[in-house]
Order: C-alpha cells, then structure tokens, then sequence
C-alpha cells in the first residue's frame, strides 16, 4: 500500500506544454508571416459547449494562435453542417478543425465529422484517423486519450505489460484509449456499463480509465491498491466517474478531478493544431 498516490497533474503538464508550443507557433509566424489557425464549430446553444469552445479559443490565444468561431444556430442540418465543414476544408488558412460535441439530434454527426479533412482532424475524430491510429500510423489522436498517453509518459508510469481496464466505449475517448495502450503493449479490457461482474474485471486493473459518463459509477472498492487510476469524467460538483477519495492514499497514482484529464484535453488539441501547421510549411 502506497502512503500517498502520485498526483498526475494535467494542469500543470498542460501550462509547460503551452510554453513549449508558444515557441513553436512564433518560428510558424516568423518563417512564413502567417498566423497558425484553429477553426471551432459549435451548433446550437448548449451552455457547457460554449463554455468548452471558449476555452479552446483562450488557448490558442495564449500559444499565439488564433482561433475563428463559427456558430450555427440549433436548426441547423446535416447538409448545412457539412457545407460549412467543407468551407473551412478549402481554406488554407485554416490548420485544424474542431466540431464541437454533441451536435443537435437532427444531425449526422458521425457524416460530418467525417467530412473533416485528414490532415485538420486535430481533434482525431474522423474514421480514417482512428483507423491510421489504431494501425500505429501517422494521425492525430483523439484528443482527451491522447492527452491521457501523454500524461502517462510525462509521469514515466509503465504501460508496457500491464493489464488495462477501460470502462466506457465511446469513439472519441474509450475505444480510442484502448488502442493507444494496445499500441503501447498494455493488455487492454474495454468495459462498459453493461458489462457483466465490472467490479470483478477493474479488480485486475493495473491502469484503470473511467470514461463511462455517469458520476462516481466506479467504485473505489473495486480498485486494487498500487493501481494507476485515470478520471477522464467531469460531472457538476466536480466529480469524475471514479469515487477518487480513498484512493488518495492506496492507489499508485491518479488524476485529479478537475486539473487531470481536463487541461490535457485542451493542450493536446492545441498541440495537434500546431503540428498541422507545422506540416504545412513542410510540404
């Protein structure tokens, strides 16, 4: 039993990696004349989306970049959404795109976020980009599991070996964070609400993921000692899917709710829109 759990602070990670990219944006700026730029798309007016576009767009402020919003109002269609997405396809200044998720229940979401051009899925929510992912192919990563890889290495927590447990299945967290530590040589179970004996499969876990989406779903009992424990949920009172409490002084190392997965989220996103224009001057 461990006497006090590594803290994996995405926060903190988060802000260096910020200095880092700031740099890296000024020598885009110097090189070519041109500002890096992040296209957002929010449809609707779901409060907690606007708050997370607004965020994104903060933080391509303070690396240097810039960020053009485009907001669709709430009756927007698929066909629309999709003429929209192909604009900002065709617009070289445009480095990476973001849809923001979820889009009202009217529209395809899976059509139009395919229709995101390959190299601006910065986000990595296209079926191409997940399929080159899985494949240990070049591709953005899906943002808030690739931000969770990045946090696992930055901390030198072993994933070679190690038998992981994902509890959630979704296509831009769960199943994407599954074969980001299958690339990594962990052994991955990926769980879900309907799983039959859950508690009796996280028992196993030497890495534990909660991205089911229902708060404190995952019990702390459930969770050997000395496991590595990633809280990728955020529910109001700041909770995550995972009882984190008595895992403070019995786990290996865990990420706090919030200051974990969060930043890192974010960070990555910023990260993967600055290689894209990186590439641009490349080619």
């Amino acid at each position: 039993m461990t006497a006090t759990a590594l803290l994996l602070d995405g926060k903190a990670l988060s802000k260096q990696m910020e200095a880092d990219l700031k740099i890296r944006v000024a020598r885009i700026i110097e090189k070519t004349g041109v500002v890096p730029v992040l296209a957002t798309i929010l449809v609707g007016n779901d409060p907690s989306s606007e708050v997370y576009v607004k965020m994104k767009g903060n933080a391509c402020e303070r690396v240097g970049m810039t960020s053009v919003k485009v907001h669709l109002p709430e009756e927007t269609t698929t066909e629309e959404l999709l003429a929209a997405i192909d604009k900002l396809n065709n617009d070289d200044r445009i480095c990476g795109i973001l849809l923001q998720h979820p889009v009202p229940h009217q529209i395809d979401e899976r059509a139009c976020f395919d229709k995101i051009a390959i190299d601006k899925d910065v986000d990595g929510v296209t079926c191409l980009g997940f399929g080159r992912m899985s494949m240990n192919e070049p591709a953005y990563g899906s943002a808030t599991p690739a931000g969770i890889m990045e946090l696992l290495k930055h901390y030198k927590l072993p994933i070679a070996g190690k038998h992981a447990v994902v509890v959630g299945r979704s296509p831009i967290l769960g199943k994407p964070v599954a074969m980001m530590l299958l690339n990594e040589n962990a052994t991955v179970t990926i769980c879900h609400s309907r799983t039959s004996n859950l508690p009796e499969l996280i028992k196993q876990a030497d890495i534990i993921v909660g991205a089911v989406g229902k708060p404190e779903f995952i019990k702390a009992e459930w969770i050997k000692d000395n496991a590595v424990v990633v809280d990728a949920g955020y529910h109001t009172g700041g909770i995550g899917d995972i009882e984190l409490g008595p895992l403070k002084d019995r786990a290996a190392a865990y990420t706090p709710v919030p200051g974990g997965v969060g930043p890192m989220t974010i960070a990555t996103l910023i990260a993967q829109t600055v290689a894209s224009a990186e590439k641009k001057i490349a080619s």
